[in-house]
């Protein structure tokens, strides 16, 4: 049985497929796209073996460089799974997809992400970065349609004219990030994965994510950093 198991069948190939077109799926979608290509292609269905699901289809990735991964919404805490490639961990997956010079501005708009406090960048200062460009100067005009292409291909996102790094692209580029940003990138205390939008430790200069914030701080009467046990003096979300 547990032979049986481990095969892929057609149903893990659709699973696949529709979640590399996406890109990005949300959890509760991801569950439910489970049930219905296990039905479809008449493959065992049990709602509670998803993980075991993907890592069917992760074994089979591994020669190709490629995983399902799971990871967390910096907003809301909600579980996603994108498909990452293993193999061009940085910006040179995206090579393929955009021109240099928007690769340019999509790493300029990253260093102004990860190196802000709150890991948010205005459309101001990316836009004031796109005539300072070393592959060639670009026009404000073709700056906001390149941001707003970066939005729809789900590696930003942008709210309210303030844009951070988009879900699927924190879960692609966590190790990039890790290792290229060494001393200003950090892991949440928490949950241990990267965190771009957090809240830090006036004392200690630990960070959490939001969510992650939410839920620590939950049942205690004076939050207290986790790490060096100081008033935590952030308004807790």
């Amino acid at each position: 049985d547990t032979v049986m198991a481990a095969q892929m069948t057609d149903a893990h190939r659709r699973f696949l497929q529709v979640l590399m077109s996406k890109g990005i799926t949300e959890a509760s979608e991801a569950r439910k796209l489970h049930h219905h290509c296990c039905e479809t292609d008449k493959v065992y269905y049990a709602h509670d073996k998803l993980d075991d699901f993907i890592s069917t289809i992760n074994r089979h990735l591994q020669p190709l460089f490629m995983q399902i991964r799971k990871g967390m919404s910096e907003e809301d805490g909600r579980a996603y799974y994108a498909v990452v490639n293993l193999a061009e961990t940085e910006v040179t997956k995206m090579a393929s997809d955009y021109t240099e010079i928007e690769l340019e501005l999509f790493r300029k708009t990253m260093d102004l992400i990860i190196l802000s406090e709150n890991g948010f960048a205005s459309s101001t200062d990316i836009l004031n970065l796109a005539d300072k460009l070393k592959t060639k100067k670009m026009k404000k005009k073709e700056a906001e349609r390149v941001l707003k292409v970066f939005v729809e291909d789900k590696w930003l996102s942008e709210k309210n004219g303030e844009y951070t790094l988009h879900t699927r692209c924190i879960i692609e580029m966590e190790q990039y990030i890790l290792s290229n940003y060494q001393d200003v990138a950090r892991k949440c205390n928490i949950c241990h994965s990267l965190t771009v939008q957090s809240q830090v430790c006036e004392s200690c200069g630990i960070g959490m994510h939001l969510p992650c914030v939410r839920k620590y701080f939950k049942a205690q009467t004076e939050p207290r950093c986790p790490q060096c046990n100081e008033y935590w003096s952030c308004d807790i979300p």
